[in-house]
């Protein structure tokens, strides 16, 4: 497989039913007229809609991976497929450059499966215990997220992942983390990384 080909992985993140609302109806296909709640958007009426409702096109265009971090996320979230909306699922496309990294970070109230499509990556997360859990995935593997935090990069490839809820990424700062010595998170890091976090703090933005 050429060096250069991108890996492609798609996100799935499931959602904690217990946190979940529960709707009295079979869906809540999203109203992005009106604002964002912490349950999530409120409903379109029912009469409203129609098959192409529950159908969302645009997975299937690669994401642009000239950037600092060399990975782009094409999200199916409520904002984008409106549909998902309550269900406590949605998916995402991931496109990765050879060398690229997906910074640490955690997805509040979601755990996410990952499974690659294409190519091959490094993934994995640390518990809160400070233990690395790591693998190296190749096409048709599946690997699964807790509400915690993890990383991936590319090694050659594509990469396609699943997710769920209005998910936010909160990106966490290296320096912040005590098990830094652990051998096992050095292969799971790039100098695109530490470039990432430069440009967050010259840009004023706060790390989680």
């Amino acid at each position: 497989m050429a060096a250069s080909m991108v890996s492609l992985l798609v996100i799935v993140l499931l959602g904690t039913f217990a946190l979940e609302p529960t709707f009295a109806q079979d869906f809540c296909v999203a109203d992005l007229s009106s604002e964002l709640t912490p349950s999530g958007y409120p409903c379109k009426p029912a009469s409203s809609l129609n098959s192409d409702s529950f159908v969302f096109t645009g997975l299937e265009t690669a994401g642009n991976v000239s950037n600092n971090i060399g990975a782009a996320v094409t999200p199916a979230f409520s904002a984008q497929f409106p549909a998902v909306n309550g269900l406590g699922v949605s998916i995402a496309r991931l496109d990765i450059a050879p060398n690229g990294v997906i910074p640490l970070h955690i997805h509040p109230g979601g755990n996410e499966i990952l499974l690659a499509v294409k190519g091959v990556i490094n993934a994995g997360f640390i518990s809160s215990s400070n233990v690395v859990y790591s693998k190296t995935l190749n096409v048709g593997d599946l690997m699964v997220f807790p509400k915690v935090c993890f990383i991936t990069r590319s090694m050659r490839g594509s990469l396609l992942p699943l997710h769920s809820l209005p998910l936010a990424a909160l990106f966490l700062d290296y320096k912040l983390l005590p098990f830094l010595s652990l051998p096992a998170i050095f292969h799971l890091l790039s100098s695109r990384r530490l470039r990432f976090l430069r440009i967050l703090r010259s840009s004023g933005l706060r790390l989680s």
